[in-house]
């Protein structure tokens, strides 16, 4: 057995969820600024994500499903993950985004598993909280380990690809290192780095 992690937001799908809810509200611009800095790693990723989520109070839950069922799959997605399952590997996803949006897409992709955060909501509105799984700068490296020792996975059979700053602490666990379109702070710490919009070119690399 080996292990493939992909990051969700600018990865397996092309773009940000929360660009995407902020839009239905008029924030998507000052949201997108706020995601941007910390995916260069300029801000905190805990404090980025609580005070993007708080922007998103009042949002009704039906509306956020809504759009989370229909995001842009990144070119490739599909076919690379039934590849690389073929190939003998579990393929998971470590998001920090939202569970309304990586639990449908990951039954649509054929993902062996998912792990991402939660919006808070009462009476079918988000209040503006958020907690989950994938909160801080380095919770994706964390879930990577344990995941090793879980199912007896060695650095040596595990993939890893990402696009930004909190995608940089699983390359502490992985040899094969990928930055997909990434931002430079995790481009230069990756050995293999693809730069077009196809996740299909992760295949010639492995």
């Amino acid at each position: 057995m080996k292990l493939a992690v992909f990051d969700f937001d600018s990865t397996l799908m092309d773009g940000e969820t929360i660009e995407f809810l902020a839009r239905e509200v008029g924030i998507e611009d000052k949201v997108r600024e706020i995601t941007t800095k910390a995916m260069q790693g300029e801000l905190d990723f805990f404090e980025s994500l609580q005070k993007r989520v708080s922007l998103l109070k009042g949002l009704k839950v039906e509306t956020v499903n809504n759009i989370c069922n229909n995001l842009p799959l990144m070119p490739g997605a599909k076919e690379t993950i039934k590849e690389l399952q073929i190939k003998g590997y579990k393929v998971i996803c470590f998001s920090g985004g939202f569970k309304n949006a990586t639990i449908p897409f990951a039954e649509k992709l054929g993902l062996d598993g998912e792990f991402s955060n939660i919006l808070h909501s009462k009476d079918g509105i988000l209040t503006g909280l958020v907690g989950g799984e994938m909160m801080f700068n380095d919770s994706k490296g964390q879930m990577l380990y344990r995941l090793q020792k879980i199912l007896g996975i060695t650095s040596a059979e595990t993939l890893v690809i990402g696009d930004g700053a909190n995608d940089l602490s699983m390359f502490k666990y992985a040899d094969k290192r990928v930055s997909f379109c990434g931002k430079p702070i995790l481009e230069k710490e990756a050995n293999i780095v693809i730069k077009e919009k196809d996740l299909r070119l992760i295949l010639k690399t492995i």
